[in-house]
């Protein structure tokens, strides 16, 4: 499987972003259990069927992250889920992180796990066709954060991104500063200034060349549980002005997660981002915000698949043209204003 450019630059082309679609078994479940779906692989292959062969995906998405499952799965038609994206021109990404678990010392903060066996699970899953990676790990703002729960976060995704870049795997460096909390726009700002230090830093130390990763990062918002409201405008200036003094032209994307905000906010913010250019690519990479329309449309149900796929491919048109700057919010449903925060949300 040969790409004409390197996958970092395909998946940061103009227009285009990242589905995220990553979501472990269980998580699967919780998504198939809310439209009445028991968690079985046949319900969890038929929804990914759904997804990856939406009539002209490629035009608006770039990249699609996949679970371990996913990456070796097949179609409900038998061809395999890998070759499906690539003939979409879709680069298949791989989440390689083994999930969160309590950080001893801290205070009731956590880490992320993986590291041990990456290498080889890297090679196999380049072997499998993934060209890049995504780890996840979290910071909670109510809970501190403390300064060890900092550090080992930026460390964990530095060890990461270098054993995924010495198996020709992108690394997608994700910190997600989680929604959860009451604090004002400006505690997230200061929050994220500290992360972005330290997992720069350690970026540095490890050797990770920045011209080969993509950057996942959170929106700089209140927290979901605060009194103020920010307009897109706010989220895309205190946004801007923390990738500005954190992050290197270098990198090639900053690909966003939608972490809970609803179909339309993540959009909205996005476009407000892209309304003068960047140095970096200023994209998405949304899973709830792509997927929450889409997923309810179908209800399971094989006659709706049509009409579900459109409505992720709207999802996804509008989050392309908020790339391009360039999204007015026409002809939205009132399903995709909805808010999606779910408190203390695990993947």
């Amino acid at each position: 499987m040969s790409w004409s450019k390197p996958p970092y630059k395909t998946v940061a082309s103009p227009g285009r972003g990242i589905l995220a679609m990553d979501e472990s078994n269980a998580t699967c479940g919780k998504r198939l259990a809310s439209i009445g779906l028991e968690n079985t692989e046949a319900n969890r292959q038929a929804y990914r069927t759904l997804l990856v062969t939406a009539p002209e995906l490629g035009k608006y998405i770039s990249g699609a992250i996949l679970f371990e499952e996913t990456l070796y799965q097949s179609t409900v038609d038998g061809e395999k889920i890998v070759d499906v994206l690539v003939k979409q021109g879709i680069v298949p990404g791989i989440k390689v992180d083994k999930g969160l678990v309590p950080l001893p010392g801290s205070n009731n903060e956590s880490w992320c796990q993986g590291l041990d066996g990456l290498a080889s699970r890297a090679a196999a899953y380049y072997q499998q066709g993934a060209r890049f990676a995504k780890w996840r790990t979290v910071v909670s703002i109510p809970n501190g954060p403390s300064a060890l729960a900092v550090k080992e976060a930026a460390w964990g995704l530095a060890r990461y991104a270098a054993v995924s870049q010495d198996n020709g795997l992108v690394p997608i460096v994700e910190p997600e500063i989680l929604l959860d909390g009451e604090h004002g726009i400006d505690r997230t700002f200061e929050v994220a200034q500290k992360v972005w230090a330290e997992v720069f830093f350690y970026l540095a130390e490890n050797n990770v060349l920045f011209e080969g990763i993509l950057l996942k990062p959170s929106m700089v918002t209140p927290g979901a549980e605060s009194k103020d409201k920010a307009s897109p405008e706010t989220v895309a200036k205190y946004t801007l002005s923390l990738l500005q003094r954190r992050i290197p032209p270098a990198v090639p994307g900053i690909m966003f997660l939608s972490g809970g905000q609803s179909e339309i906010e993540a959009t909205l913010n996005l476009n407000a981002m892209n309304q003068a250019p960047n140095p970096w690519h200023v994209s998405f990479s949304y899973a709830r915000a792509l997927q929450n329309t889409c997923l309810k449309t179908w209800g399971g149900r094989p006659e709706n698949v049509k009409a579900a796929q459109d409505a992720l491919i709207q999802r996804a048109k509008s989050n392309s043209l908020a790339q391009l700057g360039k999204y007015t919010g026409d002809g939205e449903s009132d399903e995709a204003k909805e808010g999606m925060f779910v408190k203390g949300y695990t993947y």
